[in-house]
């Protein structure tokens, strides 16, 4: 196994070329200007194309064309450049295209600052454009699993025809670690016969669009889409558990916030709090079976994020009700320290023990 030192955002831009990604087409925006730069000499290097658009905008409509093509194909942004983007990813899963798509998020609303967040939780999971569409929203939590989620995600759009979106922060683009890309793939595997490549054989040409005049068939595109959307949250959940056997207390995090959670489950285990993590990996569809899995012996889950509070809701919804919910989150690019979310773990215990 050959592993090699790489920040995150680059690991991304590599990854992405040993799955198979010949096109990237994007707009530099703070945290995550490294994977366009990193990308512009090395696509060339494989045969591939690298374009800078003149705006976030003409980035995902360019992505709709080449995917409709049925090559494998990415774009990548921040924040407000994803917002910007929200028309054309409609688009693209009313048109049942696969591409992946990277945020890594910087804090908002607004510009906001370029340090990191997770307050685009609702804008990925929630569906940030119009209409009834979901996107495949995956998180990972190391730049290993930066490799491993890229690859992921450009199956799991092929598979299911639809666009894959990667969500990292400002702090996991910019950090450095081991990584081990594994072998090159591609999505030959994957029947593309849909593509508009010309008749290829066939009597007619395919037409690719999302729009539907007549509301009868709108509403069936839209039935259609939604069979589509339940099977994936039977059949994609993923998500991983800390010490949770036995704990009383579950925190909840993704991402970056999951790894410092995991330190204050350390600190709380040599202290006697019987504290674990569930970590989701897949943002959307949530792995709420998971969840209610990871929390059998649990009184209370505490939801630890960089934002106001958005996962928090999705953990209420999955638990119904079944236990109580607390949140802890800090904003603007402040980063929650392991002590902080100790502390916060002993007051929720100190509560409930003089309740009982």
């Amino acid at each position: 196994m050959s592993k090699v030192l790489m920040k995150g955002n680059e690991a991304i831009g590599e990854a992405a070329i040993k799955a198979g990604c010949r096109y990237f087409f994007g707009y530099p925006i703070t945290p995550q200007s490294e994977l366009p730069e990193y990308l512009s000499w090395r696509l060339p290097e494989v045969g591939g194309v690298f374009l800078q658009a003149e705006s976030e905008v003409a980035a995902i409509n360019m992505v709709y064309g080449a995917a409709a093509t049925g090559v494998r194909v990415m774009t990548s942004s921040s924040s407000p450049g994803i917002s910007l983007k929200q028309e054309g990813i409609s688009y693209l899963a009313g048109a049942e295209l696969p591409c992946l798509i990277i945020n890594i998020m910087r804090g908002g609303p607004g510009l906001g600052g370029i340090q990191p967040s997770q307050s685009d939780y609702f804008q990925a999971t929630k569906g940030g454009g119009h209409g009834d569409y979901r996107l495949i929203v995956l998180a990972p939590a190391s730049v290993q699993e930066i490799a491993d989620l890229v690859k992921k995600g450009f199956d799991l759009a092929d598979h299911y025809r639809m666009p894959a979106l990667l969500l990292g922060d400002g702090m996991l683009g910019q950090m450095m670690e081991p990584v081990d890309f594994g072998t090159e793939t591609s999505g030959d595997k994957f029947d593309h016969a849909w593509a508009t490549t010309g008749k290829q054989g066939r009597e007619h040409t395919n037409i690719i669009n999302s729009l539907y005049l007549k509301p009868e068939e709108l509403e069936a595109h839209n039935r259609r889409l939604e069979k589509k959307y339940l099977e994936i949250m039977k059949q994609e959940t993923m998500a991983e558990q800390y010490l949770t056997e036995d704990a009383e207390v579950v925190i909840a995090a993704y991402g970056m916030t999951a790894r410092i959670t995991k330190a204050a489950v350390d600190m709380a285990r040599r202290e006697g709090i019987k504290a674990g993590v569930f970590r989701p990996i897949t943002l959307w569809p949530f792995p709420q079976r998971e969840l209610n899995e990871a929390t059998q012996k649990a009184q209370v889950v505490l939801t630890v994020e960089m934002s106001l509070g958005q996962m928090v809701e999705d953990v209420q919804l999955a638990l119904k009700g079944r236990l109580p919910v607390e949140f802890y989150g800090r904003v603007g690019g402040m980063v929650p320290t392991a002590e902080e979310v100790l502390n916060e773990v002993k007051k929720i215990v100190k509560r409930y023990q003089e309740a009982m």
